[in-house]
């Protein structure tokens, strides 16, 4: 009976144990660390990944944000979308340099700056902001003075130069500003390319921690007080479960698109889709291949840094290689236009920045192939073309004929192993070969071989 009477007691405590440990559960899923990575050229694919992240990280009310970052750079169009989305963010972000290695050069020093905590893993650097002119050829200042009394002009491009860096620092210094971090340094890093390492970075007050792992950084940010939204916040990230946040398949698809080297062969690829189609009109297949090709190209190209110069001496090389196909020239249209199509893909995305160029190698791939196809391909469709029809009805004109049986005007022939209704205007014997003159509808004109008017007459 005792016993009886502990079991009944202890079913109440297992319950609420049970009950305690879930509730426990659910709160450390529902306020968990996101934990995301930037690695490589900042670009429209990391700005989307970006954004979408942080609206799962507030969705699911998360306690943290994580960007662990190893990058050269970026785009400054992505780079400014990434800030907007850090600095609109309701959940804290912590921009965090790792492994050791790693450095947030260039885009990734405005992006640590506009974080909330700054971090960076021992032997990691940070700097390199000076921003770089891309798609736009420099053009060099006049030397020594045009007129006597006049000073020498000044280069557009210096002072488009000066008002690109004069607007850097000042973004640059926001931010510091912002977040309480070294606005000078971060003035240094624009106009001089100043980049240091951790430790030095830590001591000037561009960083906020030092941490050798994710544990580390865990442990380091666990009560600290950030504001977020205008309001304080405290951290509590000890015990918090870190879940690792992957782009879905739309960044996915866009990172792959806006590739420089896809985004090139998409462009050729739906140019020789539409060239194809109209020079063959109803294969259908190439016309829809190359029309989204196209359009996927012209989507990723509005997110690179395109030169249009060299977009225009693509377009032209093509051009003078589709006039070689149909007007040959002895070779002077095609080899023209093989030298702007290559020197158009080397000029298409001129940039310094790294990850947004295009692969010599591909360019010289599909520059043979770009020759082969519209000197040689098109050039033998074009003759092909230009040769007698030897199908259908139009090739029946000309063909000889079996007369099947005596008729006056209108009887029957024998051609190609087929029965066809003849007319003729001179009576026909069986058997006696015509040569077909014309077609009307399914009915053939005939008329006499010479060589069985010959052996009739004699």
């Amino acid at each position: 009976m005792l016993r009886l009477k502990r079991m009944f007691l202890a079913i109440p405590l297992f319950l609420a144990a049970g009950l305690l440990w879930n509730v426990a559960s659910v709160f450390s899923a529902d306020n968990p660390v996101i934990q995301l990575t930037i690695e490589g050229a900042i670009g429209p694919a990391t700005d989307d990944y970006i954004g979408r992240a942080i609206e799962t990280a507030a969705r699911r009310q998360a306690e943290l944000i994580v960007i662990r970052m190893d990058t050269p750079g970026g785009l400054d169009t992505a780079m400014r979308g990434i800030i907007k989305h850090i600095t609109r963010s309701p959940v804290p972000v912590v921009s965090y340099v790792a492994p050791s290695g790693a450095r947030a050069a260039s885009a990734g020093t405005y992006i640590l700056y506009a974080s909330h905590i700054a971090a960076m893993a021992p032997g990691t650097n940070v700097g390199a902001a000076t921003p770089i002119r891309i798609g736009v050829a420099p053009q060099p200042a006049s030397k020594g003075k045009d007129e006597p009394g006049k000073p020498a002009d000044t280069a557009p491009a210096d002072a488009g130069k000066k008002k690109m860096i004069n607007d850097a620092v000042a973004y640059l210094r926001s931010l510091a500003e912002l977040r309480g971090r070294n606005p000078d340094w971060a003035e240094k890093a624009v106009r001089e390319a100043a980049s240091i390492p951790a430790g030095e970075a830590l001591q000037l007050g561009v960083i906020d921690i030092v941490a050798t792992s994710m544990a580390d950084l865990m442990k380091q940010v666990d009560g600290r007080e950030v504001t977020v939204l205008g309001q304080k916040r405290t951290l509590r990230t000890m015990g918090s479960l870190i879940e690792q946040f992957a782009p879905d398949w739309r960044s996915r698809f866009i990172n792959v698109i806006t590739n420089p080297n896809i985004a090139y062969i998409l462009m050729l690829v739906g140019i020789y889709g539409l060239i194809l189609e109209f020079s063959n009109p109803g294969t259908i297949a190439p016309g829809v291949t190359g029309a989204i090709s196209l359009l996927l190209a012209l989507y990723a190209f509005q997110l690179l840094p395109v030169n249009y110069t060299g977009m225009g001496l693509i377009l032209l090389g093509v051009a003078l290689m589709v006039a070689e196909a149909f007007q040959p020239s002895f070779g002077v249209l095609g080899i023209g236009g093989l030298i702007a199509f290559v020197m158009g893909s080397v000029f298409l995305m001129d940039t310094d920045e790294p990850g947004f160029g295009i692969d010599i190698s591909v360019i010289a791939t599909f520059a043979i192939l770009s020759a082969l196809l519209f000197i040689v391909v098109i050039g033998m469709a074009v003759r092909a073309r230009r040769q007698p029809v030897v199908s259908g009805l139009e090739e029946l004109v000309g063909g000889v004929a079996t007369v099947l049986a005596d008729f006056d005007h209108r009887g029957r022939v024998s051609i190609h192993s087929e029965s066809w209704q003849a007319v003729s205007r001179v009576p026909l014997h069986k058997g006696q070969q015509v040569k077909v003159s014309g077609v009307d509808g399914l009915t053939l004109q005939v008329e006499p071989l010479e060589t069985s008017t010959q052996e009739e007459g004699s």
